[in-house]
């Protein structure tokens, strides 16, 4: 080999080894651990426009591809579940599936104080009155409820009868539990709050193990999933009008999965940015959803934060956990606080919610960057909230978002504005 082809190689190994330092220096620090062709785009769905922009150009500002990214101070996001994170509420959904399948493991003795457990005494509200427009009380509401609950107790061979289910269920008794029941949910929600409410309906998983609420709450999420989307009134019937007289309540039926969000959530993590729930409904129910390869949103059990209740030796209380908030209101902040402030020493960077519960969280926390509203066209809270995201739509940087959805299909659908159940057209904010 010539000395002049030996120093030629030598000066072609000199340019490549400079190159490669070149390189190594100019590259941030999430290169080695986050090539970029693993880096995933926000797929745009049937997202608004705008709103897809915006949240696309903060995974933009903010994930790995940005050059002041850093891995040892991670920024995450903070979503909501019900409503927000799939369509209609899962807790709610596994109350209605309990009721269907008298999914409870307590005696008549216990079921009789559990229903009572944190309701002040009293009547309920205007808002819920009997058929006879007469006020229904906690006290005679209870009653009957007792009263039917020992019936198919000593019925159902689930508990401790030997007739089916279908059986039980073909009884006056039946229909006047599931009508009674549901309406209680209903009134002291309505009369009493949420932070009364929502502790309230988990009370009734007393004496299940936390294997058994996961078996519980997949079952309906599966079943949930495959009913339409429809309004369902129930009546109680009038030869047990009781105490309370009759009653008839309604909900809505079905859930739906939302890609757009499954898909931000793996968006986010593929860039970088760490995904949590926060939500009002319990935390091991809410697990199974988010956690389940079946669903698609993949999180991992540990971050999704909700209600939580006692367990005492393998069972389930109906007593609210101790020194812990409830997950509603502020509530939300505070365990945000508490539990992701104090682990990442800084606050999410993003928040995700539907309703007035969310609205604190949206607004208390100086780190957000931006807010997701699914509207719902709601009032109250949340009614500001979607009022603040529509004054801005159009604007550079907006600081809220709207983001809107068919609610007789439980679709997203590429508009800010909403399609509620029944309706036809789309309505942007509530009258």
């Amino acid at each position: 080999m010539s000395i002049k082809h030996t120093k030629s190689m030598k000066w072609g190994f000199f340019a490549l080894f400079l190159c490669l330092a070149l390189v190594s220096v100019q590259a941030p620090a999430w290169a080695a651990k986050e090539p970029l062709q693993q880096l995933q785009v926000l797929d745009k769905g049937k997202w608004a426009p705008g709103t897809y922009q915006a949240v696309q150009d903060l995974i933009d500002k903010h994930g790995v591809k940005s050059p002041s990214y850093n891995p040892a101070k991670k920024p995450y996001a903070v979503f909501d579940w019900d409503n927000t994170s799939i369509m209609h509420d899962t807790e709610e959904a596994l109350f209605v599936y309990q009721i269907n399948h008298l999914a409870f493991k307590m005696t008549p003795e216990e079921f009789a104080g559990v229903i009572r457990t944190g309701v002040p005494a009293g009547p309920f509200s205007d808002d819920y009155k009997n058929d006879d427009g007469q006020p229904v009380t906690l006290d005679d509401i209870a009653a009957d409820l007792a009263a039917d609950y020992t019936f198919l107790y000593n019925q159902y061979k689930g508990m401790k009868g030997t007739k089916s289910l279908d059986e039980v269920k073909a009884t006056e008794q039946f229909a006047d539990f599931r009508a009674k029941l549901y309406f209680l949910y209903e009134a002291i929600n309505g009369t009493h709050g949420s932070s009364i409410g929502y502790p309230w309906v988990l009370y009734l998983f007393a004496n299940m193990t936390i294997d058994e609420v996961h078996a519980l709450a997949e079952a309906s999420n599966d079943a949930s999933l495959g009913m339409a989307i429809e309004k369902v009134s129930w009546t109680s019937p009038k030869a047990l009008s009781g105490k309370a007289g009759v009653i008839t309540v309604s909900h809505t039926t079905g859930l739906r999965l939302t890609s757009e969000v499954a898909n931000l959530m793996n968006t986010f993590r593929s860039n970088g940015i760490d995904v949590y729930v926060v939500s009002a409904s319990l935390e091991e129910v809410v697990r199974v959803f988010a956690t389940l390869p079946k669903y698609g949103y993949n999180l991992p059990a540990e971050n999704v934060i909700g209600m939580r209740l006692q367990v005492e030796n393998g069972k389930i209380k109906p007593v609210y956990e101790k020194n812990y908030p409830f997950t509603v209101h502020h509530g939300k902040t505070e365990v945000i606080e508490s539990v992701l402030v104090k682990k990442y020493g800084h606050g999410p960077i993003f928040i995700a919610g539907d309703s007035i519960g969310d609205y604190e969280m949206m607004t208390e926390l100086d780190s957000v960057k931006l807010v997701l509203v699914v509207n719902r066209v709601k009032g109250g809270t949340i009614g500001q909230a979607a009022a603040k995201a529509a004054s801005q739509m159009g604007k550079n940087n907006p600081a809220f978002v709207l983001q809107g959805r068919d609610e007789n299909t439980g679709m997203w659908i590429p508009s800010e504005s909403t399609v509620k159940l029944g309706k036809k057209e789309a309505q942007l904010l509530a009258d």
